[in-house]
């Protein structure tokens, strides 16, 4: 990882993600949640105080140290225990059917080989798990879609591969997991953002 991405881009996401509207978000997608939890794209911790008390622990995966120093505090006021357990959503280190759930928020968008990715997380979950996430994505119209495809080439560069035009439920679907409780519609921000704001949020079971 670079300069950029290592020291500054983690302190840059932990300022613009975590807001009144992303944290509504995060506590409708965590809610659900059981037992052994893997979530990749950990980042600083903005998660865990969402997170119901049915779970029981947290396997994160983070990329980044210096997210992972980030998450310190956030990490010591969980109540449970937060192993780091990977670099990379594309290589788990965890066995086959060992994670009760899953959680990804605003992370599919930057993973490389996000179908290799998805594989690992359902290879992960127990045959009734289920991945609860939070992505942004390509919109529904033509319009914000020409500025998505204008924008990704610099948005991938300088926002760690982070992809605009990802259409996540085809992605789940082709990864063999079932959507259930899924929504998507623009946040409520302001009009500029909606090449980045518009998400989708649901529940992908194994």
């Amino acid at each position: 990882m670079g300069w950029w991405s290592e020291t500054v881009l983690p302190r840059v996401m932990a300022r613009t993600t975590e807001n009144r509207v992303v944290d509504r978000e995060r506590r409708q997608v965590c809610a659900g949640l059981t037992g052994r939890l893997v979530e990749v794209g950990f980042g600083s911790g903005s998660n865990l105080s969402f997170l119901p008390p049915e779970v029981t622990g947290v396997w994160a995966v983070e990329p980044s140290d210096t997210a992972w120093r980030l998450s310190d505090g956030a990490r010591s006021r969980a109540g449970i225990p937060v192993v780091r357990a990977g670099l990379t959503g594309e290589h788990l280190d965890l066995a086959d059917g060992s994670m009760d759930s899953a959680l990804s928020t605003l992370t599919l968008c930057t993973i490389p080989d996000l179908p290799r990715a998805l594989a690992e997380l359902r290879r992960v979950l127990k045959p009734s798990g289920a991945l609860h996430y939070l992505e942004h994505g390509v919109a529904p119209d033509a319009g914000t879609v020409r500025w998505q495809r204008r924008i990704e080439p610099f948005q991938k560069r300088f926002v760690g591969g982070c992809h605009l035009t990802r259409d996540i439920p085809i992605l789940l679907r082709e990864a063999g997991f079932t959507l259930e409780a899924t929504s998507a519609a623009y946040l409520p921000l302001a009009s500029v953002s909606r090449p980045w704001s518009y998400v989708y949020r649901g529940r992908a079971v194994r």
